[in-house]
């Protein structure tokens, strides 16, 4: 038996005006996905426990079979792990994101406008990160490049619990609210606001501009946490798998739990990332002898947090003919294998931001083909009408693997 998960982050959302009051699922043409719906077993699954931020952390944790109730601790020291960057049980992550605030003087004054600064190149955000550190470090603040406008700040026997807010829940919105607060949260703005002062002036930045691109003026911490401690994936299930992505948080959830990071050149977290390349290295695994592979997809999120519309129903077509499509004709020459086709959580783009929803699932499996009661195709509504539930989220993972 082979076992893909094709997860499309932040597919699901509310009907949208623009869309004739359609989700963006409802409008996709996805004949393939909406095959597996009509032949297989869909229902809804609540990924965001109570009590817990609807972040991509916790739900694809729990999408992957962990409880975040028990092995949330943060989303940065994830992808710290991703990045290789070695992580003491006192060290503290942060994610550290370059993002481009309007030029108000005063920085509370200033507004969100971007939490990636347009999509920065990783070759041109690396410059900035070696400024900020040149600025920034101390013995035990150290920053890390990332990929395009995701970065890590570790600090050594750092603060926790100080109810940091992503730049992404806060675009077009004043940051005064949002700024970090007390003793430690003063230490963590200070930067920011240090940041500020020299970024604006870069090189890079001043290119940047010239090419009608936005400038990356600050830096924004958030999401901090202490390295988890997760269970092997194979000793969980008993089998070995990898995990494909282009970011880095799902990446560090992979190898914290034992899976084979795989990366596709090409592959970028957005709409423009290689969709065909996932789905051949998943087919390439599969191949190698694994029998697991959680494929994930970036592109609807981004594009339910940046308010763009087609690009978010174009993104959806395009799991569907370049990823669902060839992992369904490359995995029939094996006698049987199970597909499991879900979002982790809803980024409706209404809001621009995660939210707590169940979401829609369908768990496909070769040798039990038959016609299900869905009758339209994959999308929230149809699938609440099937009646089928998951509470735990993280249970679905038990139903995917043990059937």
């Amino acid at each position: 038996m082979k076992y893909v998960v094709v997860l499309g982050d932040g597919m699901a959302d509310y009907p949208m005006p623009q869309l004739n009051n359609k989700t963006p699922l409802q409008c996709a043409k996805k004949p393939n996905i909406d095959f597996l719906a009509k032949h297989g077993e869909t229902g809804m699954v609540k990924t965001i426990p109570d009590g817990i931020p609807p972040g991509s952390d916790a739900a694809n944790l729990s999408v992957m079979g962990y409880n975040p109730k028990l092995y949330y601790t943060g989303r940065s020291p994830l992808e710290a792990i991703s990045m290789q960057i070695e992580l003491s049980e006192s060290d503290v992550a942060f994610r550290c994101n370059l993002v481009t605030l309007s030029d108000e003087p005063s920085y509370s004054d200033k507004v969100m406008i971007d939490y990636s600064s347009d999509e920065i190149s990783t070759e041109e955000s690396a410059q900035l990160i070696e400024a900020v550190n040149h600025h920034l470090k101390t013995k035990d603040i150290v920053f890390y490049p990332g990929i395009s406008y995701r970065h890590c700040m570790i600090w050594t026997n750092g603060p926790e619990g100080l109810n940091l807010t992503p730049p992404h829940d806060i675009l077009e919105r004043k940051i005064t609210r949002y700024l970090p607060e007390g003793e430690y949260g003063r230490l963590l703005l200070d930067m920011m606001v240090e940041s500020s002062a020299f970024l604006k002036d870069h090189a890079v930045n001043r290119d940047r501009i010239k090419r009608g691109l936005r400038p990356a003026n600050s830096i924004w911490l958030w999401g901090e946490g202490k390295k988890p401690a997760i269970p092997e994936f194979h000793e969980k299930y008993g089998i070995k798998g990898s995990v494909i992505s282009a970011v880095d948080l799902i990446k560090g959830i992979g190898l914290c739990a034992g899976l084979e990071s795989v990366d596709v050149e090409g592959a970028t977290g957005n709409i423009h990332t290689n969709f065909a390349g996932k789905a051949h290295a998943a087919l390439k695994e599969l191949e190698s002898g694994r029998d697991f592979v959680y494929v994930h997809i970036e592109a609807p999120d981004e594009c339910g947090h940046r308010y763009e519309i087609e690009n978010k129903v174009k993104a959806i077509e395009l799991i569907d003919e370049q990823v669902v499509k060839p992992l369904m004709d490359g995995m029939e020459k094996y006698d049987d294998y199970r597909i499991l086709v879900l979002p982790d959580h809803p980024t409706p783009l209404s809001l621009r931001t995660h939210t707590p929803e169940p979401v829609p699932f369908i768990l496909y499996q070769k040798s039990l083909k038959k016609p299900s009661a869905i009758i339209e195709g994959y999308d929230e509504f149809e699938a609440k009408k099937s009646g089928i539930f998951i509470e735990e989220g993280h249970t679905l993972m038990d139903k995917l693997i043990k059937g």
